[in-house]
C-alpha cells in the first residue's frame, strides 16, 4: 500500500514546483523525495481544479461529480452539426 500525504504538504510540495526555483516536477519530487508519477498527479489535479485543497475527499483520485449542463452540450451539438453541413454544401 502507498504512503498518504496530508493535503498541506501537498499544497506545499505543488507551491514549490510552481515557483519555478526548483526546476522541473522530477527536482521537486526528489527534493520531497516522492515518486515523480505522484507530483505529476498532484499537479494535475491543481490544474484541473484550482488548488490541492479541493481534494480532501478526492484522496484516491475518483474525479468529482460535476453538474453537467447535457442539454446545453446538446444544443452546441446541434449547432456543430449544422455548421458542418452547411460546410459540406459550400463545396
Amino acid at each position: 500500500m502507498g504512503k498518504h500525504f496530508d493535503n498541506e504538504f501537498k499544497i506545499k510540495v505543488v507551491r514549490d514546483y510552481k515557483s519555478g526555483n526548483y526546476g522541473g516536477y522530477s527536482q521537486v519530487a526528489k527534493k520531497y523525495n516522492i515518486d515523480n508519477s505522484t507530483l505529476w498527479h498532484w499537479i494535475e489535479k491543481d490544474r484541473k481544479q484550482g488548488n490541492q485543497a479541493n481534494d480532501i475527499e478526492n484522496k484516491r483520485g475518483r474525479p468529482k461529480k460535476e453538474n453537467i449542463d447535457y442539454k446545453e452540450r446538446y444544443e452546441i451539438l446541434k449547432k456543430y452539426q449544422a455548421f458542418l453541413k452547411a460546410q459540406r454544401e459550400k463545396k
